[in-house]
């Protein structure tokens, strides 16, 4: 890849040294497998712990009212950011908040299941179809800044 159409800083950020950096962030098991684990901007880092959002994505989805869940870091007065979901019910199914959160809490790490659930109709696409976690995030981080990563 040469860069970026015409965005010769996104291009600068992501061209190190001649290497694409895509972003994502993986780990490699005694087997040499790679898995991708996140997206370094989608990592939320919760009173200095890490947390994945994929992570916390994949619980949500074995709940059997989740159709389709997106984990993002919202401000936490205390704790710096903390995650938060935005879930999709399927058609017909109801759960609630404190019900997907209990659930979490049962099968994680207290610190990182999400500290809210909203519920939207529609999660937000590009034209390929990747969820715009951008655009979850931004009502929640308006007039406080950008998020570091």
């Amino acid at each position: 890849m040469a860069g970026y159409w015409r965005q010769p800083e996104a291009t600068d950020a992501v061209i190190v040294d001649g290497y694409f950096h895509t972003g994502d962030m993986a780990t490699i098991d005694e087997e040499g497998m790679i898995e991708i684990v996140d997206r370094k901007k989608d990592l939320i880092i919760s009173g200095g712990e890490n947390v994945s959002s994929i992570e916390i994505e994949g619980m949500l989805y074995k709940h059997p009212a989740v159709l389709e869940a997106a984990c993002i870091a919202i401000p936490d007065q205390k704790w710096g950011e903390v995650p938060a979901a935005i879930v999709v019910l399927k058609e017909g199914l109801n759960a609630t908040e404190d019900e997907l959160v209990n659930f979490c809490r049962e099968n994680m790490a207290h610190f990182k299941c999400p500290k809210s659930i909203s519920f939207i109709d529609a999660l937000p696409r590009t034209a390929t179809g990747k969820i715009q976690k951008n655009q979850l995030r931004d009502k929640f981080w308006e007039g406080r800044g950008k998020r570091v990563n």
